[in-house]
């Protein structure tokens, strides 16, 4: 019973942290018809990420981090449209806001990911407006332009639905 509720007590916080932050970042973050800020990092498999070597693909960029309850759920979904689309030019990066890349890893093995991820810093989050509610999704076209921001818990279908037009156009 104890741990029931300190459960539903994590959950709540979870929630009011990611609106809390999805309120004061809702402002922020490159606009949408600009071009992505450029970053280059190495995945946690030793992968190069190097978003400009991604032009031509559309990107779906998702900063998250391991306490995140609503992305660990929203993962697995980029997972599968990583394998369901991934031959019409999609690339799911991730972006671990963690301190810690060992938690990372365990979480990242668990889900079974795959698509790279990468270990964020305060670097990175500033250049994408400050990264102050997670998760935080955006769609980047094939010209490396940002077509769509999510902040916070998203129904996936909407981010999908984004995601098919982009991949369609060409």
């Amino acid at each position: 019973m104890a741990v029931r509720g300190l459960l539903a007590a994590w959950a709540a916080l979870a929630l009011a942290c990611t609106v809390a932050g999805a309120q004061a970042a809702s402002a922020r973050g490159p606009a949408t018809g600009k071009p992505a800020p450029q970053f280059v990092r190495t995945a946690l498999d030793g992968q190069r990420i190097d978003l400009a070597a991604l032009r031509g693909k559309v990107v779906l960029l998702n900063f998250w981090a391991t306490w995140c309850a609503p992305c660990q759920v929203e993962m697995p979904v980029f997972a599968e449209w990583q394998r369901q689309y991934g031959a019409q030019g999609l690339q799911v990066v991730g972006v671990s806001m963690d301190d810690e890349a060992e938690p990372v890893r365990r979480l990242v093995a668990h889900l079974r990911l795959n698509y790279p991820v990468a270990m964020g810093d305060e670097k990175l989050g500033a250049q994408y407006g400050g990264v102050l509610g997670l998760p935080l999704t955006y769609l980047i076209g094939r010209d490396g332009r940002i077509q769509a921001r999510f902040q916070g818990e998203t129904d996936p279908a909407k981010i999908q639905s984004k995601l098919k037009a982009l991949l369609a156009s060409r």
